[in-house]
């Protein structure tokens, strides 16, 4: 039986192997597919790759948890398997301990230091003092580093505060009478400055979780639908070129016509010219789209992409309506987890309004439950709901930009996304996925992300050194929750490491986990606009917002070419100018280039 324990473990992690190469295979494809192909660093494509990648990994760790304590008890019987002894389950639980913090500080590391020195290492370069001897390495090493400075102070900061400040959670109080919470408290320095560092990193990627991936949520399945554009591309180009012929010959009309005149032009002709002139100008952007459009001047893999979309469109109509289903199920039970932890928690704001048990039937919940009757389906599920809320955030992202406020600092577009905006987007994308990390474990399906499938025999054993037995009653097996009164219960359900963690953050630190929870309210509320909007608002091809989109695409490579958006900003900091910086825009990044 030892080594059917061993057997079992080994393959759910070697599974989650094959899950962190997929993931470092979609983070290539989504960094490639993404970034601008004429602007392309190698450091910063090392850095999102990394970066997706790691945070992938961090959150399809919670399908390897749940199978990992769930394989140690008998569903059916509600005991513990022969092969989980003591020992057993702590090499187990240290085992996933180990990952977590590692993953999490990683990310932490990733966010706060690396993508940073990243970005401001991208900033530094300078082509022409470069090719002068001006720009040493260790000057763009110092140069990004100075910047970088002050995010490692922040994390010193952080750390500090978690480590000498006491928690804020009540030690005193009816909610703290189970074993459960005790352990919760049980903590030395370290793993209390992790705790809080990782919470406020949670609550911030909570606060844009909001916005981005509730709005993403809701457009991502809509778009599927409505995914067929008006016009295709060739038709476009087609028009586009039949346009500009027409009005490049009304423009040779005009020209012929006073060719032979001796005075000036007459004001009417001179006033159509000169429409027609900056008519040209918009259709010969169009036209330039129309081409992108196609997959001119485009890396293959967006190419590929492209063709790929347009070969299985049919079938995204009916992955659409399937994922609006799926969507909205997932909507209903976050609502009906809200309700139910703010009406019957068991300690409210005390310790992020942990719920005993379920009150309601949630349906997200229960389709876990069930489907782990049929392993390794479960499992499978709830990884494809981590890449759907991932997906969701990505699409948010791409839709909403990245902003302060109502002012849009960079917009995200495929094959056109500039090497700054993509390092903040993947910073954007960590924080993410640690708030979505919560809302799954603690709203979309609580107790299965808690305890997975673990049962337990709620009767008293024949002998003192023996299991319950419940084989012949059935109706004595009752799943594991947090709040069940029982020592047979504890010698049974062994929570996930996720969930201790979570329940850990909000328990030390309340305020962490009363945002955390009625944020989710705010992203419910942000999903029901933004889905009710997009659902009966009717898409229409504007011609003007292809112009707009040249005209900006224009602007932004003139940006770039002059140091790019934020290098003037950095330069009146500094009080620096950087005199050969328009070359630098058209011939790439140098040595952090990729080309």
């Amino acid at each position: 039986m030892a080594s059917q324990g061993y057997v079992q473990t080994s393959l759910i992690w070697v599974a989650y192997a094959v899950a962190v190469v997929l993931a470092l295979i979609a983070a290539s494809i989504t960094t490639f597919t993404w970034q601008t192909p004429r602007d392309r660093s190698a450091i910063v494509s090392i850095v999102a790759i990394i970066s997706l990648t790691a945070l992938l990994a961090t959150v399809l760790l919670l399908p390897v948890d749940i199978a990992l304590v769930s394989s140690t008890t008998s569903t059916a019987l509600g005991v513990k398997k022969d092969w989980a002894t003591p020992k057993r389950l702590e090499n187990i639980l240290l085992t996933l301990k180990i990952v977590y913090y590692s993953l999490y500080s990683f990310d932490a590391l990733l966010c706060l230091l690396i993508i940073p020195f990243s970005y401001f290492w991208y900033e530094e370069y300078d082509e022409v003092e470069e090719q002068e001897g001006n720009q040493t390495l260790s000057s763009r090493l110092w140069g990004a580093f100075k910047y970088t400075i002050a995010f490692v102070f922040l994390v010193i900061i952080i750390f500090l505060i978690g480590f000498f400040v006491p928690v804020a959670g009540n030690r005193d109080g009816k909610h703290l009478d189970l074993d459960f919470f005790k352990r919760l408290l049980d903590e030395n320095h370290g793993e209390k400055a992790l705790t809080f560092g990782l919470g406020l990193l949670i609550t911030l990627g909570t606060l844009l979780y909001i916005l981005y991936t509730g709005a993403g949520l809701a457009l991502l399945p809509v778009s599927f639908i409505k995914s067929a554009p008006s016009v295709s591309a060739p038709q476009l180009s087609e028009n586009t070129a039949s346009q500009l012929e027409q009005n490049r010959e009304r423009q040779r009309q005009l020209e012929m016509r006073n060719a032979g005149r001796s005075d000036e032009m007459p004001a009417k002709d001179r006033r159509e010219l000169e429409a027609l002139a900056r008519e040209e100008r918009t259709l010969v952007r169009r036209e330039r789209l129309a081409a992108e459009a196609q997959g001119e001047g485009k890396s293959a893999i967006v190419r590929a992409w492209t063709k790929f979309c347009a070969v299985f469109r049919p079938l995204k109509l009916i992955g659409g309506i399937l994922l609006i289903l799926l969507t909205i199920l997932v909507w209903v039970s976050m609502l009906i987890t809200g309700i139910d932890k703010a009406a019957n928690s068991v300690c409210k704001e005390h310790c992020g309004y942990i719920l005993a048990h379920i009150n309601v039937f949630q349906p997200i919940n229960w389709i876990f439950v069930q489907t782990a009757k049929a392993f390794p389906i479960d499992y499978i599920l709830m990884a494809l709901l981590i890449l759907l809320f991932f997906s969701s955030s990505i699409s948010g992202i791409a839709t909403i930009g990245i902003r302060f406020l109502w002012l849009r600092i960079f917009q995200i577009r495929k094959g056109r996304t500039a090497p700054q905006a993509l390092l903040m987007a993947t910073v954007m994308l960590a924080l993410i996925m640690l708030g979505i990390n919560y809302a799954i474990a603690m709203m979309v399906a609580p107790q299965y992300a808690s305890y997975g499938t673990q049962t337990f025999c709620d009767l008293p054993p024949h002998h003192a050194d023996q299991q319950p037995d419940c084989r012949d009653h059935p109706e004595a097996i009752k799943p594991c929750s947090e709040w069940v009164d029982s020592h047979r219960s504890m010698q049974v359900c062994t929570p996930t490491v996720m969930s201790t963690f979570l329940n850990r953050i909000t328990l030390n630190w309340p305020v962490f986990g009363a945002i955390d929870f009625w944020a989710q309210f705010a992203f419910l509320g942000i999903f029901l606009i933004v889905f009710l909007t997009s659902l009966f608002r009717t898409p229409k091809l504007n011609l003007s917002d292809l112009d707009e989109e040249a005209e900006v695409d224009e602007e932004e490579g003139l940006l770039a070419s002059t140091g790019r958006r934020f290098g003037a900003t950095w330069q009146d900091i500094t009080g620096r100018p950087k005199h050969g910086s328009n070359g630098a825009g058209e011939s790439g990044n140098g040595s952090g280039s990729g080309r």
